[in-house]
């Protein structure tokens, strides 16, 4: 593989995850305008929420075994255009059914593209030789915010979900369509001994302390996007339009954070990283949970973006260290313990927060980032010894 090749297949594999970025916020960021389009109750909406994680974790699973056959980049060709469509499908339909069928092709094929691109991800780290794996994640979150504000702007305009989505797959589905010309994994055919080269096993008790990581992670993220807004206005009394900024703030420090990590890992290593964003996160949890005012929980939700943005790419990228023969298979197991965490996030919090209080309920995915302490060494860049692989990473200046 040239230097070239990696550039571009670098570039490519960044813009997917911008992509995607994008779709699913303006997914999200537009669930009450699908609640008034299908006409879905507030007891029906969880549901319907609760199958997209739920299918995607399926859609990892199904990719696992895809990808014995045909190369990660492949499945990336193919799920990226069904996910944009199936969000256009999403804002087309008017019947029940319709958006049932929909979000179900999203799940799926969202289960898929974030398995196959991480895959990808961290193919590519290994043939650079150095962290690169947050600067594809903070494409991700460059694509959320952009998808965010564009939501703003057709809910500002009053669009039909329609009108809103239409333009933006337009444009989207062409660039990823064209970008997938330069999908790459970083290693020529010969070296990877072609899609069944993958080298022994994936045993679950060595993944285990990686995917509580991951878990944790999430439910520390899905704490943020879902609670923030209620907690800032409810317990600290901020205005309705304060309550709006928590999430904002958390995304933008989520992109200045992993903007810098990959820097941040190559000169202090990604044990030091990751012990540093487990603190922070969890200082800012303790922030918010003691916070006298809003301003204070504003601070707190800063250090939160700051510390969990780092977490969730260094899981992948320990993974595929941990298991270089084998990297696909454990970084598609790896994957659904993303779901996982962003299932129990929400209810957990709510559940505690009616039970006990919010302040309270915040303590709880302070502790479990805390934990992440516990399994920082896993993110050590040992030597392989599992996997049945024993490959050193090509260490080409790129770019």
């Amino acid at each position: 593989m040239t230097d070239a090749g990696l550039r571009h297949g670098r570039a490519s594999l960044a813009l997917s995850f911008g992509v995607q970025g994008v779709a699913f916020a303006l997914l999200v960021t537009r669930i009450p305008a699908l609640q008034d389009q299908y006409g879905i109750s507030d007891g029906l909406l969880p549901v319907f929420l609760a199958a997209v994680p739920i299918l995607a974790g399926a859609g990892s699973v199904l990719t696992e075994k895809v990808v014995a056959r045909v190369r990660p980049g492949v499945v990336l060709r193919w799920a990226q255009p069904l996910v944009l469509l199936a969000l256009l499908g999403v804002g087309a339909g008017r019947e029940l059914w319709h958006i049932a069928v929909a979000l179900g092709v999203f799940g799926l094929a969202v289960g898929a593209l974030d398995a196959s691109m991480n895959m990808m991800g961290v193919s590519l780290q290994r043939a650079y030789g150095r962290s690169i794996m947050l600067g594809f994640h903070a494409a991700y979150s460059l694509g959320g915010i952009a998808g965010a504000s564009l939501a703003w702007v057709g809910a500002r305009w009053d669009l039909s979900l329609f009108v809103s989505y239409l333009p933006v797959v337009a444009v989207l589905l062409p660039a990823v369509l064209v970008g997938s010309r330069w999908y790459t994994e970083g290693r020529s055919p010969e070296k990877a001994g072609g899609p069944a080269a993958a080298g022994g096993s994936v045993p679950f008790k060595l993944l285990l302390p990686l995917c509580l990581v991951m878990c944790f992670a999430y439910i520390g993220d899905s704490t943020v996007s879902n609670w923030s807004a209620k907690y800032l206005q409810d317990v600290l009394g901020s205005s309705e339009q304060m309550s709006t900024l928590p999430y904002n703030v958390y995304m933008v420090t989520t992109l200045l954070g992993r903007a810098v990590g990959d820097l941040g890992v190559r000169r202090f290593g990604a044990v030091a990283v990751v012990r540093g964003g487990s603190l922070l996160a969890a200082g800012g949890f303790a922030v918010v949970a003691v916070a006298p005012g809003a301003w204070v929980g504003m601070l707190g939700f800063t250090m939160l973006g700051l510390g969990l943005c780092v977490i969730v790419p260094q899981t992948f990228a320990a993974a595929g260290r941990m298991f270089p023969g084998n990297s696909d298979v454990a970084v598609a197991r790896l994957n659904i313990f993303n779901y996982v965490g962003f299932l129990v996030g929400s209810p957990l919090v709510g559940v505690l927060g009616d039970a006990w209080s919010y302040r309270g309920a915040m303590l709880v995915p302070m502790v479990l980032v805390l934990a992440t302490l516990v399994y920082a060494r896993s993110f050590a860049p040992e030597p392989a010894r599992y996997g049945g692989g024993h490959e050193r990473p090509h260490t080409a200046d790129v770019g």
